[in-house]
């Protein structure tokens, strides 16, 4: 009797929940496996996925989007020898299992902090509310592969914004397989969008598209094309996160949060 032949596993794309091929058919070979190598129609696929979701996730309330988040955390921890067999350190791993609790906290916790009462001279309140911005276009860092990405779009999605992220590109497995977590942790879907590939490819279309509201470019190493992506951005004035490289385990702030937030203001009069 013969050898059983195992499945070789090909990683897809992670796009409205579903994980579909390239449409352009394309992958390429990396960390001995094929990765899905993602094209512009992709990234218009990502958009409309995320952009669709926006409404739904926003208006979810906040107590929720921290179950989900913390569901998420859970489901990562019920996976961490597959993390570390994909060559994820174990403490980048715990790492990326806390820092999904740690943001899941502060779901109910931010609008205390970055928002509240306003003083006015005047017969009227003031309140200033937090936002979200809409669909975020992250590119996200590539070491540490899961860490780096979980550290980018567990902030952006913790206040009610969607997000198309393009992985690593030179470590691409681990992000996959945490889109395969977020899939089965009651997100809704498009509420992350996942894309692998070549960054210097997809960054472009993510940064001219007009239906992206704001641009986190942490991930981007080249200085020339983080300057290009910055300007393209401009075209229809998306915040934007400038590259950078920071201690990843350190305690990451609120920074990264407010990052892609709108402040609503509202006054009413008080008295008769």
């Amino acid at each position: 009797m013969s050898e059983r032949v195992a499945v070789r596993k090909t990683y897809k794309l992670f796009i409205g929940g579903k994980f579909p091929r390239s449409e352009s058919g394309r992958s390429y070979p990396v960390q001995n496996s094929n990765v899905a190598l993602a094209s512009r129609k992709d990234v218009r696929d990502a958009v409309v996925a995320a952009r669709a979701a926006v409404k739904g996730w926003s208006g979810t309330t906040a107590y929720n989007r921290g179950q989900i988040l913390y569901r998420v955390a859970e489901m990562l921890e019920g996976r961490r020898d597959q993390f570390i067999a994909l060559g994820e350190p174990a403490a980048e791993v715990d790492a990326a299992i806390d820092r999904w609790v740690w943001y899941a906290g502060w779901s109910d916790k931010l609008s205390q902090v970055y928002g509240g009462a306003n003083p006015v001279a005047g017969p009227y309140f003031n309140l200033s509310a937090p936002e979200p911005t809409g669909v975020v276009g992250v590119i996200a860092p590539a070491e540490p592969s899961l860490l780096g990405l979980v550290s980018v779009v567990a902030p952006a999605i913790v206040t009610g914004n969607t997000v198309v992220a393009l992985a690593s590109e030179e470590r691409p497995l681990a992000p996959v397989t945490l889109a395969e977590v977020l899939a089965t942790s009651d997100l809704p879907g498009g509420v992350v969008n996942l894309l692998t590939g070549r960054i210097a490819e997809t960054a472009s279309w993510l940064a001219a598209h007009m239906d992206v509201n704001a641009l986190d470019l942490t991930g981007v190493a080249d200085t020339e094309l983080a300057r290009q992506l910055e300007e393209t951005a401009a075209g229809n004035l998306k915040r934007v996160l400038r590259p950078s490289t920071p201690d990843w385990t350190a305690d990451p702030g609120i920074r990264r949060m407010t990052a892609f937030l709108e402040t609503k203001t509202v006054w009413h009069p008080k008295g008769v």
